[in-house]
């Protein structure tokens, strides 16, 4: 199963990486799950998939954002930001906390 986090890697990644051994390779990931990813994201309109007519090899696709997908992109993105900004300002509760305890090394 894959998740939001996972689909916003790829959508961020579509535009600039041209294959999905290319994209499996840069997130780490297996070759079939980025293709689970790109149809799971086509089939809920966030991309169009494409062949490259003039091309002769004729495996070869084209991913296109459509404004569904980039509208979502977006969103993941603040939603993604505004999550680390908060385990941030937690993690800087806590080591405030740790500083203020008596008899603890500084740190």
């Amino acid at each position: 199963m894959h998740n939001e986090y996972e689909e916003l890697k790829v959508l961020m990644r579509l535009s600039s990486l041209n294959s999905q051994k290319a994209i499996s390779q840069d997130m780490n990931i297996s070759i079939g799950k980025v293709n689970y990813i790109i149809k799971a994201l086509a089939k809920k309109g966030f991309i169009k998939i494409g062949n490259f007519i003039n091309e002769e090899d004729k495996t070869k696709y084209r991913y296109l954002l459509t404004q569904e997908g980039r509208t979502q992109k977006i969103d993941r993105m603040k939603k993604f930001v505004e999550i680390k900004k908060a385990e941030y300002e937690m993690l800087e509760r806590e080591l405030e906390a740790y500083k203020a305890r008596p008899g603890d090394v500084n740190l």
